[in-house]
């Protein structure tokens, strides 16, 4: 079963890793900064290791995103991520599990202080 781990972010100044840009992240003690980054960086090489990591990708500034929408029977393009909000997509990762519970497991390990993570699982075709 594919699921997308979708980072959700909204740091300010941009950069990655996110979470080193996030205030709750900051306050954390520099030791557990480090032993929580050394910590995913294992587990993003055990799930390597294993096949279950797909692939995955941080994403640019989210100033360099443009949208395209319809409007009156056009495509318009403005500029991105979302006009709505300032939370963007920072990044994402592709996994392929042998169960919903294993990726539940696993994105566990994706979200820490003032973070969002959303798992989602890919699409199989019509459920009716």
């Amino acid at each position: 079963m594919k699921y997308v781990i979708l980072i959700h972010s909204n740091p300010q100044p941009w950069g990655h890793p996110t979470s080193d840009f996030l205030a709750e992240h900051q306050e954390l003690p520099a030791e557990e900064r480090k032993r929580s980054n050394a910590d995913f960086e294992t587990m993003l090489t055990q799930l390597s290791q294993s096949g279950e990591l797909v692939g995955g990708e941080a994403l640019a500034a989210p100033s360099t995103a443009r949208l395209y929408r319809w409007d009156a029977g056009r495509r318009v393009a403005t500029d991105g991520p979302y006009s709505e909000t300032k939370e963007h997509l920072a990044g994402f990762f592709l996994i392929d599990v042998a169960s919903q519970e294993r990726a539940e497991e696993i994105v566990q390990s994706f979200s820490g202080p003032g973070e969002t993570v959303e798992l989602r699982p890919g699409w199989t075709g019509p459920t009716a």
